[in-house]
Formats: C-alpha cells, sequence, structure tokens
C-alpha cells in the first residue's frame, strides 16, 4: 500500500486485529500520537508507525510529499492514521472505530 521508502521507515506493532491495512504518522514527543498507538495497541490492531522526528529530514520530506500527494488532506496534523486509503488527522478515537469495524471503510 505504502511506497518501499515508508514500508522500511516503519515499525510494526503486532497484534491480533490484522482486518486493516493501518499506519500512523506520529511524533515521538506528541501525547496524543501515544494515545493513538496506545489505543490500537490496547484493540489488538496491528499497525505500523513512522515517527517523523526520528527520521532524516529528506526522508521526512519525501514522506511528507507523498503524504499530500496521496491523500490530499487540509493540513497535516499528528498523529495522521491511515486505514486502508482512508485517513484521520489527529487524535479522534471515533472516526478510529468506524475505520476499524469489519467493514469500517
Amino acid at each position: 500500500m505504502f511506497p518501499e521508502f515508508i514500508e522500511k521507515l516503519a515499525q510494526e506493532v503486532d497484534g491480533a486485529d490484522n482486518a486493516h491495512d493501518v499506519m500512523i504518522f506520529t511524533l515521538s514527543t506528541c501525547m496524543w500520537c501515544k494515545k493513538c498507538k496506545t489505543l490500537l495497541k490496547d484493540k489488538n490492531v496491528k499497525y505500523r508507525y513512522v515517527d517523523l522526528d526520528q527520521i532524516d529530514s529528506g526522508e521526512k520530506i519525501k514522506l511528507l510529499k507523498y503524504v499530500r500527494e496521496k491523500y490530499k488532506p487540509d493540513r497535516i496534523a499528528y498523529p495522521f492514521l491511515v486505514c486502508d486509503d482512508e485517513f484521520v488527522i489527529g487524535y479522534d478515537p471515533n472516526k478510529y472505530e468506524e475505520l476499524l469495524k469489519p467493514g469500517g471503510n
């Protein structure tokens, strides 16, 4: 689903619920990003994440360019969760629930 350069940057968190392809773009110091990761882990969802403040600036620029072109968001904010080609900007557990339920998107 994502270009190889993004997949190489991503860390995977295992979970029994692998019904959806979930990737989160986060900042390692962001409390809302941490809440998002905790929520997914508590729900046993398999997901991948990239902490943008922990990668090379050239890779970060390339990644953000990809996100802007692919999803055309009004803005980029963190966490930026992608679930099967749908995205949620910011921490929004209700929207996550909608996307993650069976047949959710």
